[in-house]
């Protein structure tokens, strides 16, 4: 990779030199020989200054005129992944402008596209849920009807994993619903948060029941603005989170304070260092525990689109993970 910088000095200078050396060789021919020693010495230096003054004044000038391309370097860096909003071009010199309008085409054909797989993935959840949900219905009918059969294990193998498919079709929904380009801000509107999230809690006994897991919450009441449905997301991703990684005979807690809501657990806990990455989509720590590696994705998502701050800590007792959003 070469630079502007020297590519210009290479051109630049040596045809100046080469004429600042014509001229003094000229001047040194026509000085009187008692001068000439006096004149070599004069033009030397001069030579030396003169180059040293043209190679600065080529360096900043062009970095002067490269400032433009560092803004416009440092904007694109700072936008998150998702951020595909045209660069304005009002803010560029005359001469970038058509860079920054092939970017913008550039974005806009990414956005495109991002917008179609979104809409595909929203239209193959939306579709798969009733047939998925008609299926589990005609297998728990079987699971009772042929309990304490040889074939009601098959049966229950069949209906754990149409619960998975469930899940993870929901997931997909959801994760589609929350894309930051998608969201639409005339869907906020003032919502108990403290009763949103009794009834997820109620949702998840029996589940949390089948692994021994003490689940219970704290709630004050809290009315922030947001999307019911969403938020609803955002609350049973976290609530499936931990008890998906809390172990036996372990505690679920979900708080909720004005403007904050958390989820405490006590299992094995997020490192430090891989707590910013957990958000990130597919990433699962445990390959043990069942899971897509959506539902933090989701949380993120969800909690971006309604202005809110997502983190992690250690909970008051030091073990597990505590979860907290804060809304504005």
């Amino acid at each position: 990779m070469s630079s502007i910088r020297l590519r210009l000095l290479c051109w630049v200078i040596p045809p100046v030199l080469l004429m600042n050396l014509l001229a003094g060789a000229l001047a040194y021919m026509l000085a009187p020989p008692p001068l000439r020693e006096a004149v070599l010495r004069t033009l030397v230096l001069l030579e030396m200054v003169f180059g040293l003054a043209c190679v600065a004044l080529v360096w900043f000038s062009v970095s002067n005129g490269l400032r433009p391309l560092n803004r416009l370097r440092a904007e694109l860096n700072a936008r998150e992944g998702d951020d595909l909003a045209p660069i304005a071009a009002d803010q560029v010199p005359y001469e970038l402008e058509p860079v920054v309008a092939a970017l913008n085409e550039l974005l806009a054909k990414v956005g495109e596209g991002a917008q179609a797989r979104q809409a595909f993935l929203a239209d193959v959840a939306h579709q798969l849920r009733t047939p998925l949900a008609g299926l589990k219905t005609q297998l728990e009918w079987l699971g009772v009807r042929h309990a304490g059969t040889e074939t009601a294990r098959p049966v229950g193998l069949m209906l754990s994993a149409t619960e998975r498919m469930i899940r993870q079709t929901n997931q997909l929904l959801a994760l589609a619903r929350a894309a930051p380009r998608h969201f639409e801000k005339t869907r906020l509107e003032p919502l108990a948060l403290d009763a949103l999230v009794a009834d997820a809690v109620q949702s998840f006994v029996d589940q949390a029941a089948r692994k021994d897991i003490d689940i219970g919450f704290d709630l004050a009441p809290a009315v922030i603005r947001g999307d019911r449905f969403l938020l609803r997301d955002l609350i049973d991703n976290l609530i499936d989170n931990a008890i998906r990684y809390t172990p036996p005979q372990g505690a679920v807690t979900v708080t909720v304070r004005p403007g904050l809501l958390t989820v405490e657990d006590n299992g094995p806990g997020i490192p430090p260092a891989r707590r910013e990455q957990v958000f990130h989509r597919y990433v699962r720590l445990d390959d043990k525990t069942e899971g897509s590696g959506l539902g933090l994705a989701i949380v993120r998502d969800i909690a971006t689109v309604h202005g809110a701050s997502l983190s992690i800590s250690d909970p008051p007792g030091g073990q597990g993970a505590l979860f907290s959003v804060k809304f504005r």
